[in-house]
């Protein structure tokens, strides 16, 4: 069955969604799209993004801002890199500034699509056997979702004195407690209020050549 056709400017529309996937490693919002046509209102990109979608050339996930994945190529092929998006790896945190700042992020790689199921997704490299009873090993290879609280029980990234650890996090009277997941090692207690520790994330998958 021939794809339907689309119109020059469903096409530069989707054309720009490939591109800008390929450098980013995710999907344009409605205003970048907006922005690099010059459209003075998000409703004509909305209704080329409906098109788009009704012709089976992506998909749409509309609860969130980044939620377009390219299905189909302008000639209507599959697009053989559907399920494949770049996430940012994380190397050394610099101090007070944002996670995911160019001068944090080693390099791009390529993962499945769905390790980015939530916008600002981040990779990091654990280094070290803290958390080896909880099969998180030494150069495993782990992905973060961003936030700055967690709850107990929940496997954390967090800068202390500007370091990254991975630890398991715990509310205790007076602070929080980032319990190794090793019994040679001794907990990290945070007195309440404390400037020299934050949670940055969360460990939603662990990765692992083997």
């Amino acid at each position: 069955m021939s794809p339907e056709v689309l119109t020059d400017r469903q096409r530069s529309v989707l054309d720009f969604l490939r591109q800008f996937l390929r450098e980013n490693g995710y999907p344009p919002t409605i205003r970048e799209i907006a922005a690099h046509f010059d459209m003075r209102s998000p409703r004509g990109v909305q209704d080329h993004l409906k098109a788009l979608e009704r012709k089976g050339y992506i998909r749409r996930a509309k609860e969130r801002s980044r939620g377009i994945e390219v299905l189909k190529l302008g000639d209507g092929r599959e697009n053989p890199r559907s399920n494949v998006v770049r996430l940012p790896l994380i190397g050394q945190v610099a101090a007070g500034a944002p996670v995911l700042s160019e001068e944090n992020i080693e390099e791009w790689i390529e993962v499945d699509a769905s390790f980015a199921a939530r916008e600002g997704n981040f990779l990091l490299k654990v280094v070290g056997d803290s958390m080896v009873d909880a099969h998180i090993l030494d150069g495993d290879t782990i992905v973060v979702s961003p936030q700055e609280t967690a709850r107990d029980g929940e496997i954390v990234v967090a800068l202390v004195d500007d370091e990254a650890t991975v630890k398991t996090f715990y509310k205790e009277p007076g602070g929080i407690r980032l319990q190794p997941e090793n019994p040679r090692l001794k907990p990290i207690m945070v007195p309440a209020g404390s400037a020299d520790v934050r949670i940055i994330g969360k460990v939603v998958a662990v990765m692992r050549v083997l």
